[in-house]
Formats: structure tokens, sequence, C-alpha cells
């Protein structure tokens, strides 16, 4: 592929992660803050709501494996993401916001995952060598966090409070994945191989029974929920613990520029070291840069912007290699691995974790007596626990599991 085509197909991740961001991070904060739904709740409700849509991915991946044509999937998952990413931050009046952020997450979900997941495999059918699908993961996460930085600081710049800004945040956004789609959708090839027909069951199973590729999701979920759980609780630990909530824009934007600028270095720390050992490495310096979270107060914004900045480097691997190394495995004919039911998998424990994040870290700070927005003394110990010290154990664990099994996913040994 050429370099214009490689980018043309990236250029979809941008309003892709764009429209995931608020449904992960402004999402809960602007149900809790300004819509008054109980921290309880709303973890249920979200728990509940992820856990359906990441159980779903499977089937839609299998499923997706029986069609012709991944760009037309592609382009039809669109549709009702962007219906439901609407509804999503402006909820109607007179109707239960509880019951409104249910039935707009479904259709959000029901759409980002076809489009994601087929986006995905489509990539991987196109990597004909393992340096090709890093370089189009590369490409893809890249324009993600382009369309990620700017979904972090457009309702900052657009309105000053949150639910107008993330109104026009979504409008602005709809040309802009209208643009990028006709651009992947024409400057990009469609390699589908013809499909085989296979049922369900043995396309899921063969996925499930393949030891490398158990391995890899092993390392990726514990390495994401890791992730996950700052992730949903960032704009509360920036607006009570730091009491900076005018700069979270700045962290956020930050955290994703330092990952971008990153991207480049671990493509070619991939291409001499291996894609496990890269990756190995940017969780210990994820370690390294988060270590300090815990110690931070109010008024700490320089600190805690390094913490992001350092953060933000190791993000670049996280989102970049370990999906180029699924996409190796399934460019590999020895491995006969199908793309939609892989990612299908894959996206199902990108979802799980984030379920899991909101599920159990916003019922726990409710449990330990956190209340958004004006937290006492034991609220904010409650919150720079959970935010800061649980992810480090998780990335720990992760990074000793990728260590031991590093030979293995990449090839070195059976």
């Amino acid at each position: 592929m050429t370099p214009r085509q490689i980018l043309s197909y990236g250029a979809l991740g941008a309003p892709l992660s764009a429209a995931a961001l608020p449904i992960y991070v402004h999402i809960p904060k602007l149900y809790a803050e300004h819509f008054g739904v109980a921290l309880g709740a709303l973890g249920a409700v979200l728990f509940g709501a992820r856990l359906l849509d990441a159980l779903a991915d499977p089937l839609i991946g299998a499923i997706s494996d029986r069609a012709r044509s991944r760009r037309l999937l592609v382009l039809l998952g669109l549709l009702p993401l962007a219906a439901g990413l609407l509804l999503l931050v402006r909820p109607a009046a007179g109707i239960d916001p509880l019951l409104w952020l249910v039935g707009s997450l479904l259709l959000v979900y029901a759409g980002y995952s076809l489009a994601s997941i087929n986006y995905a495999a489509w990539g991987a059918e196109l990597s004909s060598s393992s340096s090709l699908a890093t370089r189009l993961a590369a490409a893809r996460e890249g324009w993600g966090l382009i369309g990620v930085i700017t979904a972090s600081i457009a309702p900052g710049l657009l309105a000053a409070d949150a639910p107008t800004g993330l109104w026009r945040a979504v409008l602005y956004w709809l040309p802009w994945l209208a643009l990028a789609a006709l651009l992947s959708a024409s400057g990009v090839p469609d390699r589908r191989p013809a499909p085989d027909g296979q049922a369900l069951g043995r396309v899921l199973g063969g996925v499930l029974a393949h030891r490398r590729f158990r391995l890899l999701v092993a390392v990726f979920a514990l390495n994401g929920i890791a992730s996950a759980v700052p992730a949903t609780l960032v704009l509360f630990f920036v607006a009570d613990l730091l009491q900076a909530s005018q700069h979270e824009g700045l962290f956020l934007g930050l955290y994703f520029i330092a990952g971008i600028c990153a991207l480049p270095l671990w493509t070619r720390l991939a291409d001499r070291y291996g894609r496990a050992r890269a990756w190995l490495g940017s969780m210990l310096l994820a370690i390294v840069a988060f270590a300090w979270a815990g110690t931070l107060g109010p008024g700490d914004l320089v600190a805690f912007a390094l913490i992001c900045i350092g953060s933000g480097v190791a993000l670049g691997a996280d989102l970049a290699l370990p999906p180029a190394m699924l996409a190796g495995l399934i460019g590999d004919p020895k491995e006969r691995l199908s793309a939609g039911g892989s990612f299908g998998v894959w996206t199902f424990v990108t979802k799980l974790n984030l379920a899991l994040a909101a599920g159990l870290a916003l019922p726990l700070l409710a449990l330990l007596g956190y209340a958004p927005g004006s937290p006492d003394a034991a609220g904010r110990a409650a919150l720079t626990a959970v935010y800061a010290l649980l992810p480090l154990v998780l990335k720990g664990a992760a990074a000793a599991l990728l260590w031991w099994c590093a030979p293995t996913i990449e090839g070195e040994s059976t």
C-alpha cells in the first residue's frame, strides 16, 4: 500500500475516536453533576449497558465475517452512531435521564461496534506484512489520537458549560465524520477474502482456541483495566482533588498529544526489538510516570501535567502495538484466524474493561464516601486511592504477564 492509502485508511480513526471520548470520559460527569444521577445508579447503568454492548461484539464480528464488504459495514455503522451521540449529549426534558442514557447508549454502542470492528478488520486484511500491520495500526491510532485531542478540548472552547459545549462539539463532529468516511471509502481498497460460510460457533471457537491469541488478549485485558479506571475518574480527580476543573481540556490535550508524538518512536522500537518487548517497555514507563499521582493535592498542576505527558508517551504504544500484534496474527496464513471474529472478541475485551471500570470504580467511590463537587477529606482520600493506586497494581500485573509470555506471543516459541 502507498503512504497516501495508509493515511486515507487512518483518517476515519479521528472522528471514531472523537465519538468515543465523551462516551467514556465526559458522560459520567455530565449525568452525575448536570442531570442529577446518583453515582451508584450511574455506575450500575454504565456497567450494564457496556456489558451488554461488549457481549454483542464477538457475535457482530463473527457475523461480519460472512459479509462481502468491510467498507460497507463500516459505513452502515456510522449512521446509528451519529444519531445516538446527538441524543446522548442532550436528554429530552420530562424523561428520566437514566432511562434516556440507557436508550441512547445502546444506539451509540450498536453503531460504534459495527463500524469499529469492521474498520479494524479491514486494516488487518490489508496487512500483507508485520511492518505494514504496524503502520496501518499506527495510522489508525495516530488519527484517532487527533480525534481524541479535538474532542477533549472542543467542549470547553465552544461553551462555558459542559452540556452546551458537548452539544456544539457533536454538531461540528458530524461533517467531520462524513468527510473522513468519504476519504477512507474512496481512497482505500477493500480486499475482503471471500466469505467461507463457517458457522458462527466455529468462527468464535477457532478464535478462542488459539493459544497466542488468548495470551495476547489476557495481557491486553489487564492493561486495559489499568487504563480504564483513571480514564473514568480523571475529570473527578482534576476537579475535586487538584481543584483545577478549568484546566481539564489542557490535561487531556497534553496526554493525547504526547501519545501522538510518541507513535513514531514506538513504531521504530517495535521494528528493532519486537512489538511485545516495546509494549513491555511502555508499561514500565507508565508505572514510573503514574506512580506520583497519589501524592498530589490542590494546586499541583505542573506535577500532574508532567504525569499526563509521561503516561501519554506510554499511551502511544498501548494504542498501536497490541492491535498491530493481533493484525500480524490474522495476516499469518499459518495461524488461520478470522479477522471479524478476532476483532469482535478484542472489542468485547476493550469494552468489558470500560464496563468494569465504571461498574466498580464509581460505586466503590460512593461506598467510600466520595461525593462529586464537594468531597471531604475522606472522600478525597478515597478518590486518590481508586484513581492513582489501583491502576498501578493492575499495570504491574499486566507487565509481569507480558514479560512471561512475550516470546510465545511473538511466535518465538510454541
